[in-house]
Parts: structure tokens; C-alpha cells; sequence
């Protein structure tokens, strides 16, 4: 493991007592606990995207924020949903994001995992899908994006504009960053996937939840979906070495509020039917720090990949988070291989 960052849902609404946690809290919340983990070296913060729910929805501005405040950390998502994307604008958007980051965004997407609505990206205007599920719409929008983010020219200059620059041939989308073509992640949930990616020569982001199942543990399917995402990738004839990252639900218990919130949690792998399909569902790791270490060294996935995100329950506010992210940090990441960005 040479990185690990952490994966928000970003959730908000009521918390008990009385209390509540606002949209605004959420986003303010999330920018200082970046900004905290920056300091601490850890390489990436993650946002996950759902629309139509008390979570990120809109998390470019979220990732510009962050960038302009932060100096080392990774911004990024896991994921965005492609189905509700306009590709070009959402080509612009990143490129000026990584920009302002200064080359370090991460941004995963993929054609996203249910929603709380009924083929909601129908009603931000993509219709016309073929596929009960969308997935015809997200990898459209994605092939497009690509092409944008590339540099390819897309659209035909109008030279009787009075804004006219005189250029010739298609003009490409505007702003353009080198180099974040290279930091685009594909959010696989069963090997099919993963290969595709792997073809499109896209690094591959993997959840805790996989739209398969084989018989084996969750840690073993996914290291076979990273291993034939590679494959697919070196098959293709692509340069380099892709990255690969893994979520993980893990909690280090080092204090009394801590046990008392995840003692106790750590339970196995699980099946289910998700979005029509039968899926594996990892497990969650919560326990001291030493026992920790020797579980996830056990952890095939974890042992293959490169980046692991930590899904944090972002709703108990910075100052929670960030103690259990440096419990991490100090006490178990080491042992997997892990040395912070600023050290």
C-alpha cells in the first residue's frame, strides 16, 4: 500500500437530539478534515456523489475548494455518475479544477450504483437508454469526456463571429490540463468492468461492494478483478503502470468513544441482491491497532493494490475523523508499506 486517503459519503440531516447537521455544515466540515489530513501527509481525499440524497451531489466546487486550501493532498471522487453528466461541461470543470489544484485530481466515475430515485439522470435531461440500469448513457458520456479532456478538437469554429480568433480546424474544449487524462479512475463492480476499464486504459477504483458472486471471500474476488483489470490493460498495449484502490470500512479503536461507537462492528463478508444482481459485500474491520495490522496484511485486495480508501463517518464531525485518520496513520498504515506525503 503506497497510499491511502479517505472516502466520504458526506452524509447531513438529523443527528438526534435535537441537533442537525446542514448541507453547509457538511462542506465546511469536509474542507477542514482535509485540510487536517493534508498536514498529516495523507495522500487523498475521496467524495462520494449521489444525487437526490442528503450527501455530495455537486462535488466540483466542493474539490476546488479544498484544492485552493490544501498543498500536497489528492482531491478527488469515488464516484461520480456518469449517467448524469454533460461530458463537456464536465470536461471543463475538472480541467479547472486539476488546474487550481496543480495536478492532483483524482477523479474516479463510473455509472454509479443505485439511486434513491427512479432513473433520476431522466430527469436531468439523458434519456433514450436502452439499458434498464443506464449503463449505454454512462459509458457514451464517458467515451465523450475522454475525447474532451484529451484535447480533441470537438467543435467547429465560427470565423464570422465577432469573437472569432481566426483559428482553423476543430477547436478543443476549453480549459485544457495536461496530464488529467492520466489521473481518470473507472469504478469497476465486477470483472467485466474492471477488463473494460483496463482496455480503455483508465486506472480501476473498487468499492466495498462487488455485482458478483463466485463462492469466494470478498478480498479474493476483488484481487482477481484488479489482477484481470491489468491484464486487460498491459493486453491493450498502454504505457505505464495503472493505479488501483480499494474502500474499506476499517475504524482503529484506540480510545473508550470509540469502542463505543464500533466495538463490536466487525462482521464478515455478506451476500445480497443489489440493483437486480447477486453481490458480495466486504466486511468491516474495527478492532486495536495490532490486531488490525495482522488482518489487513491478510487482505488479498489490500495487499494488490496501491491506494486504500478509508470510508469515514464523516457525520461525527472533524475533530472525531481526524483522530481516528491519525490513529491510522501512526499506528497501522506503516505496517502496510504506507509513508506519509510529507515526510
Amino acid at each position: 500500500m503506497q497510499r491511502f486517503g479517505t472516502l466520504s459519503f458526506g452524509h447531513y440531516g438529523p443527528l438526534g437530539g435535537g441537533r442537525e447537521l446542514t448541507a453547509g455544515d457538511s462542506l465546511h466540515q469536509a474542507i477542514d478534515l482535509a485540510q487536517g489530513m493534508d498536514e498529516l501527509g495523507v495522500n487523498g481525499a475521496y467524495f462520494r456523489v449521489h444525487h437526490f440524497a442528503r450527501q455530495q451531489a455537486a462535488p466540483m466546487p466542493l474539490l476546488a475548494a479544498i484544492a485552493a486550501r490544501t498543498k500536497n493532498i489528492e482531491v478527488g471522487t469515488g464516484v461520480i455518475d456518469m449517467r448524469y453528466e454533460n461530458p463537456l461541461y464536465f470536461a471543463e470543470e475538472a480541467a479547472a479544477v486539476d488546474l487550481i489544484s496543480d495536478g492532483r485530481l483524482a477523479l474516479g466515475v463510473s455509472r454509479g450504483s443505485p439511486e434513491s430515485v427512479v432513473r433520476g439522470y431522466e430527469k436531468f435531461g439523458y434519456t433514450g437508454s436502452e439499458d434498464p440500469r443506464g449503463a449505454d448513457i454512462a459509458r457514451e458520456h464517458f467515451a465523450e469526456f475522454l475525447r474532451a479532456i484529451e484535447g480533441v478538437g470537438i467543435g467547429e469554429p465560427d470565423n464570422n463571429s465577432p469573437f472569432s480568433t481566426g483559428a482553423s480546424g476543430l477547436q478543443r474544449i476549453e480549459p485544457h490540463s495536461p496530464g488529467l487524462r492520466d489521473r481518470i479512475w473507472w469504478g469497476a463492480g465486477n470483472s467485466e468492468s474492471a477488463e473494460w476499464a483496463g482496455r480503455m486504459g483508465v486506472n480501476l477504483m473498487s468499492s466495498t461492494l462487488l455485482t458478483e458472486h463466485k463462492g469466494l471471500p470478498f478480498d479474493e474476488l476483488q484481487a482477481q478483478q484488479i489482477d484481470a483489470f491489468r491484464a486487460a490493460w498491459k493486453d491493450a498495449g498502454h504505457p505505464g503502470t495503472p493505479r488501483t484502490s480499494v474502500s474499506r470500512s476499517i475504524f482503529p479503536i484506540t480510545t473508550a468513544e470509540e469502542n463505543m461507537y464500533f466495538g463490536g462492528r466487525q462482521d464478515g463478508d455478506q451476500v445480497g441482491v443489489i440493483d437486480g444482481m447477486r453481490s458480495t459485500f466486504g466486511k468491516t474491520y474495527a478492532a486495536a491497532p495490532d490486531v488490525l495490522v495482522e488482518q489487513l496484511l491478510d487482505d488479498a485486495a489490500i495487499r494488490t493494490a496501491d491506494t486504500l480508501m478509508l470510508t469515514i463517518p464523516s457525520q461525527l464531525g472533524v475533530e472525531f475523523n481526524l483522530r481516528m485518520v491519525e490513529s491510522f496513520a501512526k499506528y497501522v498504515a506503516p505496517a502496510l508499506g504506507w509513508e506519509p506525503s510529507n515526510s
